[in-house]
């Protein structure tokens, strides 16, 4: 191999072989390959080619710091017989379009760059990096447009790749929600200031089952609902915007706490069916990989998506962090 600006030609008799099967690396020239660091990396472990020198891949980390974790990355994509386009590759490439924030393309094994279109757009962060919850928002809704998945990889400490789904989500039911008589019949009743709420009584049928938690013969409201209830909409706070927007998608929400989130919302009446959402505060919009892999990874072992609620030019959209498929799970190999 001989270096070419930061990356490295192969020519070797097995170029052929990588682009026609693999679709590994860039053609250039008389059909040689132009590779990446990463891309050399993983044909060394994987491919049978000679590493370029011997002390190559200690000096490409030095000059890149993120590149064992890159090819970590590229090896967990790429064993399962996915193929692998790095958007470096692409830029003078007009075949395709692609999000300026992707990392690469990926097609499944049985589907190849010069005759499909690519399944998805990857990006790739360590579990200990924050994550930039709108940029992440407006990547994966730029890559659902091109009809793509959003796959986001993870690299932990021990080298271990996880894979998640990220979406935009549209959480809707088919509950009405409270209207303006039944505000103002809630705020003529009877009522108790009690620790963190209002325990409201005496009165025959309560009028929207979407708002508080049946106690006695009474009715206890909690802060967020009287906020929602009594106050104007341009003085809510941020957390009464998100209830008031759930309510008005149709959903019922209530509380969390044991499943780590605001609430969890049902989209039928309560009793027909499980919760599909648990619901985050829309101020827990600061945290690592780490903080929300374990939330996903929980949400998902009761059958809900999680999902942070995002302000978006006024509105509020709804991110998910959601697992994929057990087929769709990349991960690197097990090393012993």
């Amino acid at each position: 191999m001989e270096p070419y600006e930061d990356c490295w030609i192969y020519s070797g008799s097995a170029k052929e072989r990588l682009w026609n099967k693999s679709a590994i690396g860039r053609r250039i020239n008389n059909n040689d390959l132009l590779l990446s660091p990463a891309e050399v990396i993983f044909c060394c472990n994987h491919r049978h080619l000679d590493w370029p020198s011997e002390n190559w891949l200690e000096k490409e980390s030095e000059k890149n710091p993120d590149l064992i974790n890159e090819a970590i990355i590229l090896e967990a994509l790429r064993v399962p017989g996915n193929k692998i386009i790095l958007t470096e590759n692409l830029q003078k490439n007009q075949d395709f379009i692609f999000n300026e924030k992707t990392w690469g393309l990926r097609w499944n094994s049985n589907n190849h760059p010069r005759d499909d279109k690519p399944e998805s757009e990857v990006i790739w962060f360590h579990s200990s990096e924050y994550i930039e919850m709108n940029e992440l928002l407006i990547w994966a809704i730029d890559v659902g447009s091109r009809n793509r998945i959003a796959e986001v990889l993870i690299v932990d400490n021990e080298q271990a790749v996880v894979t998640y789904n990220i979406t935009s989500e549209n959480p809707m039911g088919e509950l009405l929600p409270p209207n303006e008589e039944e505000k103002i019949f809630i705020s003529k009743l009877e009522n108790i200031k009690i620790d963190r709420g209002t325990l409201y009584f005496g009165f025959d049928k309560w009028p929207s089952e979407q708002l508080g938690i049946d106690y006695q013969n009474g009715r206890i409201i909690d802060e967020v609902t009287e906020e929602y209830l009594f106050k104007d909409k341009e003085d809510y706070s941020e957390i009464t915007e998100v209830f008031a927007d759930l309510l008005e998608r149709g959903l019922h929400p209530r509380p969390g706490f044991k499943y780590g989130t605001e609430w969890r919302c049902y989209d039928k009446k309560i009793g027909t069916d499980h919760a599909p959402w648990l619901v985050v505060d829309p101020s827990k919009n600061i945290m690592t990989w780490e903080s929300a892999c374990l939330a996903s990874r929980l949400a998902s072992g009761v059958n809900k998506i999680w999902l942070l609620p995002l302000k978006n030019k006024k509105l509020w959209s709804y991110l998910g962090i959601i697992r994929p498929p057990t087929n769709s799970r990349w991960t690197n190999p097990v090393k012993k």
